[in-house]
């Protein structure tokens, strides 16, 4: 006889059975030790006399259910999976088999027959395990950037993003900034601190968000880069994309970190607006870094000197294109209409390009080989035009837009019947029917 596994309720019963056989305790007692009724303690107790504890074991264990679905059932489900379903989950493809082929079988049992066949692996199986990415080892080496949009002013302020720069060998805080959104002049403001603070770094170290990054590969301007890119490439910084949140962990939980710490200090010091904010952060950024920041594993700083004079900084953190100069000496730029004055220069301009810089300040210069042409500009009505594509971090700078630039237009008039029918008043008097014709033809 070979061994057989029990149960703790078998054991218990065991245990009590042997009590009642031994005299010391009766059926009754069995019974509500047992939570059976007394009968079954009978029917326990012959097994048990006749079999010894083995008899107790439930009989069906062992045997195939008696609702268990036949191998032919589980053979053809699994055969349909393998042909029409293999990347579809156990609970869509149980509804397919049976919508489209008449074939009920439970989402768990499908589940586990799919997991058998190695047709599905459980949440646990697919998880993907990221490797750690070292620090730097030298200061000024990577510099991971991100911008975090946040009620960081609470109820006192509308939301806004915060720009954090963070150097990945110490985890100093290089420079913070609030911007309304993520935009390639805020980071032109941003990047121009932290220059004059402290050098040109080698490396940047950004998301895929369009700022940072082309994503269409066909577009026609700006040679494979955004404007961003395009001044680091001028001041010889490299920017690199990051292919998932884990691998720019560090300014991911430092901007966790900030969302907690740096909205308290504002608080406390009774900060309400964006102007306000960026005066506090140069304070918070040292006490921020005394606190947390660590020593390189090597001592080099790989930042060097700017050498770049204010103006021709300004000049490489703005937005440059070309433009066409059609035959009236016109050219459009952000739907304005931008007039070239007539001189001995911009008469040869026809059928050219010539370049566009736009600055942080709103101002704008047209350029030929560096000489700035004067002009005149008239606006076309701009605003926020219907169906326009806006990416996700600038939503909230576009929706205060569109909301500024409603408060400021009139509300619509709506049109009466008689207008849309073209009907003019001819100035007579309706006769009233409540009085005589003599008395309408004395009035």
């Amino acid at each position: 006889m070979g061994w057989i596994t029990m149960s703790e309720q078998d054991l218990q019963r065991v245990e009590v059975l042997g009590e009642v056989l031994s005299g010391r305790r009766g059926i009754g007692s069995a019974a509500s030790v047992l939570a059976l009724s007394e009968r079954q303690v009978w029917r326990l107790l012959a097994r048990y006399k006749a079999g010894g504890g083995g008899a107790l074991v439930h009989r069906g264990r062992g045997r195939p259910s008696n609702r268990r679905l036949g191998d032919e059932v589980r053979e053809q489900a699994l055969e349909l999976v393998r042909s029409r379903y293999g990347d579809f989950g156990p609970t869509l493809a149980a509804e397919m088999l049976r919508d489209t082929h008449g074939l009920t079988v439970s989402r768990e049992t499908l589940r586990q027959w799919m997991a058998d066949a190695g047709l599905w692996l459980s949440r646990r199986q697919r998880r993907q395990f990221h490797p750690p990415r070292l620090r730097r080892e030298r200061f000024g080496e990577l510099i991971q950037i991100d911008g975090s949009e946040h009620r960081w002013f609470e109820d006192r302020g509308d939301p806004c993003t915060l720009l954090v720069f963070i150097d990945d060998a110490t985890g100093r805080l290089m420079q913070l900034r609030f911007a309304v959104s993520e935009s390639a002049f805020s980071y032109f403001e941003a990047l121009e601190g932290y220059l004059n603070a402290h050098g040109r770094p080698l490396s940047f170290y950004s998301d895929k968000y369009s700022v940072f990054r082309v994503s269409q590969r066909e577009a026609k301007g700006g040679q494979g880069m955004t404007q961003f890119g395009r001044a680091l490439a001028e001041l010889n910084i490299e920017i690199l994309c990051a292919n998932s949140s884990q691998a720019k962990g560090r300014v991911e939980r430092v901007n966790r970190t900030l969302q907690d710490r740096l909205v308290k200090e504002l608080r406390l010091a009774g900060i309400t607006g964006i102007e306000a904010g960026n005066a506090f952060l140069p304070g918070f950024i040292e006490r921020f870094n005394a606190r947390f920041a660590l020593p390189p594993a090597r001592p080099d700083d790989l930042h060097r000197p700017l050498n770049i004079a204010p103006d021709r900084l300004r000049q490489v953190l703005c937005w440059r294109e070309q433009r066409h100069v059609g035959q009236q000496l016109t050219l459009s730029y952000e739907r304005k209409l931008i007039m070239l004055e007539e001189t001995e220069l911009t008469r040869g301009l026809v059928g050219q390009y010539v370049d566009t810089y736009a600055f942080a300040d709103g101002r704008l210069e047209v350029r030929w080989k560096g000489v700035a042409l004067p002009y005149r500009a008239f606006d076309k009505d701009q605003r926020v035009t219907q169906g326009d594509v806006v990416e996700n971090k600038r939503l909230s700078a576009v929706l205060a837009q569109v909301k500024e630039m409603q408060e400021s237009r009139p509300p619509p008039r709506v049109k009466t019947n008689s207008e849309k029918n073209g009907y003019r008043k001819t100035g007579r008097r309706k006769r009233d029917s409540g009085l005589p014709d003599a008395a309408c033809a004395a009035d």
